[in-house]
């Protein structure tokens, strides 16, 4: 395995076209051809990335995703002022393609985040948040539909003021898929900087 700490700005995979060939697997692919992505971020989304060495490993790694053995912990920064905690239940579907947005539909695939507060700052509220469920767009989705989107977000918000998507991959745990023993990998820190 390898885990990498995604910077944002940068697609985890290549996208359509010669202007997206560009991305982190592609980069490292140079230097270890063996490596395959298990999971994704989207390009704004910064944090913790988890790689495979294999196909041995790109299997069972995969199987835990699926079976919903690997616990994600992300931070966002989102608009307003929100208190406590609280879960999103929420199913989620594509309703446009460009650029793609996801949102609540009767029909859509299940989706559930929770959410708890970390700190807030005026009409700024930092969250801890953990995905049970692992849908495109799921906590950008979520969190423009609970009325408070994640600053810096062009799609589901508004990205004024040159912000950055202020949503950071911060932490997976699971169990390794060759010794069972349980890991905990961490993202250094956030860099979208203190709520203002």
């Amino acid at each position: 395995m390898l885990v990498v700490d995604k910077p944002s700005g940068l697609l985890s995979q290549p996208g359509l076209g010669a202007h997206q060939c560009d991305s982190l697997i592609t980069r490292l692919q140079r230097f270890d051809q063996h490596l395959q992505l298990v999971h994704r971020l989207d390009r704004d989304t910064s944090g913790v990335l988890l790689l495979a060495r294999g196909l041995e490993a790109l299997r069972r790694l995969s199987a835990l995703f699926s079976a919903r053995h690997v616990n994600k912990l992300y931070v966002a920064d989102v608009q307003g002022v929100l208190l406590g905690s609280g879960r999103i239940n929420s199913p989620l579907a594509r309703l446009t393609r460009q650029p793609p947005r996801y949102g609540a539909h009767p029909e859509g695939r299940s989706a559930v985040t929770l959410w708890r507060v970390h700190s807030r700052r005026e009409q700024r509220t930092r969250l801890w948040l953990r995905p049970l469920t692992g849908r495109s767009h799921q906590l950008r989705a979520h969190l423009a539909e609970l009325g408070h989107p994640i600053v810096g977000d062009p799609i589901y918000g508004e990205s004024g003021g040159g912000l950055r998507l202020c949503l950071h991959a911060q932490a997976l745990s699971f169990q390794h898929p060759f010794t069972a023993r349980r890991l905990r990998v961490i993202s250094q820190e956030f860099n979208f900087g203190p709520l203002r």
